[in-house]
């Protein structure tokens, strides 16, 4: 049975008031829970909230979301097989997959972000354990309110005709509900951006964070990457839970034609590898001798997060001085602003990747505002950028 919470909308993409999210989820409890967590947002209210995949499809048009959150795992209609439906009626619909950490849910999590859904988030085991849920509550509202904020600012689409599914291209009182965070300060227009040289120093190593829409970011990264990987490291922190970041490391050992895997606490740090952070541990690199060797440690969350681009930035300074070369990929937050100044001061560079291209330009964008980056470039220009500089260039 599906409960509207929020009066009937037009086909129309909404573009004022709050952000009216739909939640998908054949669990009462998740849908009781998640609904309560939107209620108290003054920004976003739920649309409404459904039991199957198949009501999803059939109330989409009537309750048009700007957000739906889809649980993978349903009767009638899976999270899956009712994405690219979903899409079919609102190709400006943000979709949120999520679903419980099994490898299999995660395989179809990566499945969903090739499908078009925008991004996915974990659900705890137990929402009795209060960390836990505390974590997934966080993260949840925050995707809403960043993702919901990046459609709004792009031109209103208009919904197709129904048509075949296809695969996309890549409540509480008022007086309740908490009031909407304060507005961050604007960002610097573009022409007031300021970029810093390269370092005159020849790279080392190069190390990669990223958070939401990451993971097919990363992969398009790394297919044009080979020269670089083949004679120099590359680590990389993913915002990102465990058995996720076991597929990410498989998807980018195929995408790069080379070796990937999550990093091992004590392994060398050696050339023609790329060594992703394992969900859940911040990965840190150490010397062991004369040699850089990783180091995992279970310290609490960085900037919510965890693992956590800082702690990587900040210990490779140790290692390879100026030598270090940083790429911040699209992503909520942050995270890597303030490692990477600390590379910056240390004499290495650091690139972000601009707005147009990122799903969320938080984590480059307040490395671009911060005034630490030598380039601020489109994903698609990135790897040739990163090859050259490997090679010799120094603009």
């Amino acid at each position: 049975m599906s409960v509207a919470l929020a009066g009937n909308s037009t086909a129309s993409p909404s573009r004022e008031g709050p952000l009216r999210v739909m939640v998908v989820d054949d669990s009462v409890v998740i849908r009781g829970l998640i609904s309560r967590w939107i209620g108290a947002e003054a920004d976003m209210v739920v649309a409404a909230s459904l039991r199957t995949g198949l009501e999803a499809v059939n109330q989409l048009e009537r309750v048009n979301p700007d957000v739906a959150v889809l649980d993978i795992e349903m009767p009638e209609l899976d999270g899956l097989s009712a994405l690219p439906q979903m899409l079919a009626k609102k190709r400006d619909l943000v979709v949120i997959m999520a679903s419980t950490l099994t490898r299999r849910n995660a395989e179809i999590s990566f499945k969903a972000l090739s499908l078009g859904a925008a991004d996915y988030i974990p659900k705890p085991e137990s929402t009795r354990e209060a960390s836990a849920a505390d974590i997934f509550h966080h993260d949840l509202i925050e995707k809403i309110r960043q993702l919901g904020a990046r459609l709004r600012r792009r031109p209103a689409v208009a919904s197709p005709p129904l048509a075949p599914a296809g695969p996309a291209p890549l409540a509480r009182e008022p007086a309740l509900r908490r009031a909407a965070p304060a507005p961050a300060a604007p960002a610097a227009p573009a022409s007031a951006i300021v970029t810093r040289c390269f370092s005159a120093q020849a790279p080392k190593v190069l190390l990669i964070g990223s958070s939401t829409g990451g993971p097919q970011a990363l992969m398009n990264l790394v297919t044009d990457l080979g020269p670089v990987i083949d004679r120099f490291p590359v680590l990389i922190t993913q915002h990102m839970p465990p058995t996720f970041t076991t597929i990410l490391a498989e998807h980018l050992a195929r995408s790069s034609r080379r070796p990937a895997h999550e990093a091992v606490d004590g392994e060398p740090v050696k050339p023609g590898r790329i060594y992703l952070a394992p969900g859940g541990k911040h990965m840190r690199v150490v010397r062991n001798g004369a040699d850089p060797a990783i180091a995992l440690d279970d310290g609490p969350a960085v900037n919510f997060c965890k693992p956590a681009v800082d702690p990587l930035f900040i210990s490779a300074i140790d290692i390879w001085h100026a030598g270090i070369l940083a790429v911040i990929l699209t992503g909520m937050g942050s995270d890597g602003m303030r490692g990477g100044k600390e590379i910056v001061a240390a004499g290495g560079s650091v690139i972000a990747q601009d707005e147009a291209t990122s799903v969320v330009w938080g984590m480059p964008g307040a490395a671009a505002n911060a005034g630490i980056c030598a380039a601020i470039l489109p994903l698609n220009q990135i790897a040739p950028k990163l090859n050259r500089l490997f090679s010799g260039d120094r603009s």
